[in-house]
């Protein structure tokens, strides 16, 4: 079945609700090469994006105060080496940034210069700066096995080092939020129920603290297609996505509130399909420098079999799930 006829069979019309959300691709440079990265992301990457694209998303972001939040995304987007000017400046226009860290980061080297990357957590602080990270497993084994070998102790370290400064403790103002992806091909559990068990457990086993955890559908595209295409579950999981369909959760599509931008200045309308370069629709200006505001909320949203996994069961979207 295609998304456009399921919505069509549910009496669903979903267009773009405003912009509220500038969410911004800063480079595919990461210091990991995860299984189910769908921005392919890893060290060997050299895709970034300019100090003038960088200047020029600034501009929009003060020109639309309706543009509350800046999503800063990769790659691991810190490494770009205007990442840290980005934030400053988009902190001075009054915005609120969540940076998606991938927790390593802080400490393996900077891929490219070698830089160390430990005063993160520092930084990250003084500006304020909500963290969403990803974390498969609450055990070790899960969570390298899909980020790979010493993933799991770093990462702990590195929580370790937020929460010292107070990041996942409600009365200072410093949120850590936590992302889990199934390792395999499964749809996720309860968001609640995870987050309860993940709070529960590494507490007990590590003394770490959080704010949420945010339960996201793989979705089938780039690397993790690939792994579902070699095992010959890519049809399965495609059926299960399908049957799992929530007119509730497609309501609440991600999509709906924000705009995508690529490393080159490309505007998507999510992320997912600025991965598969599915530009927005063809009416509408898609580039940063191009940038309509009225014509954008107007637009047409471009749709494909993926956005079946932002549909299932409770919904997946980049603050979790959509329907609570």
């Amino acid at each position: 079945m295609e998304f456009e006829a399921a919505l069509q069979e549910h009496g669903l019309d979903l267009r773009p609700l405003g912009i509220d959300t500038l969410q911004v691709n800063l480079g595919k440079l990461c210091n990991q090469a995860c299984k189910h990265c769908h921005v392919d992301a890893g060290p060997k990457r050299t895709e970034t994006m300019s100090r003038a694209l960088i200047g020029r998303c600034l501009d929009i972001l003060s020109s639309y105060p309706q543009i509350a939040n800046l999503d800063i995304t990769g790659g691991a987007p810190e490494l770009n080496d205007n990442f840290e000017y980005f934030v400053g400046e988009a902190k001075k226009l009054g915005k609120r940034v969540m940076v998606r860290h991938n927790l390593t980061v802080t400490l393996d080297p900077h891929p490219a210069s070698g830089r160390s990357m430990h005063h993160l957590p520092r930084f990250f602080s003084e500006h304020q700066c909500e963290v969403i990270s990803s974390l498969p497993y609450f055990l070790e084994h899960e969570t390298d096995g899909q980020r790979g070998g010493g993933v799991f102790a770093k990462s702990i370290e590195s929580m370790r080092r937020l929460n010292a400064l107070g990041y996942g403790r409600e009365e200072t103002g410093l949120s850590l939020h936590l992302v889990y992806n199934p390792v395999g091909a499964y749809l996720p559990p309860s968001q609640q129920a995870s987050e309860r068990q993940f709070k529960e457990e590494l507490e007990k086993r590590h003394g770490l603290y959080f704010n949420s955890l945010y339960v996201m559908t793989n979705m089938p595209i780039n690397r993790f297609r690939h792994f579902l295409e070699r095992a010959e579950l890519y049809d399965d999981y495609m059926d299960r996505l399908v049957r799992a369909f929530n007119p509730g959760a497609a309501g609440g599509v991600m999509c709906r509130s924000l705009i995508s931008v690529g490393y080159d200045g490309t505007l998507y309308d999510c992320d997912f399909n600025q991965m598969l370069e599915w530009r927005v629709n063809h009416s509408t200006p898609a580039s940063i420098w191009d940038f309509d505001f009225d014509r954008l909320i107007r637009r047409e949203i471009v749709f494909g079999p993926h956005c079946f996994g932002c549909a299932a069961g409770s919904g997946s979207s980049c603050g979790g799930a959509v329907v609570k």
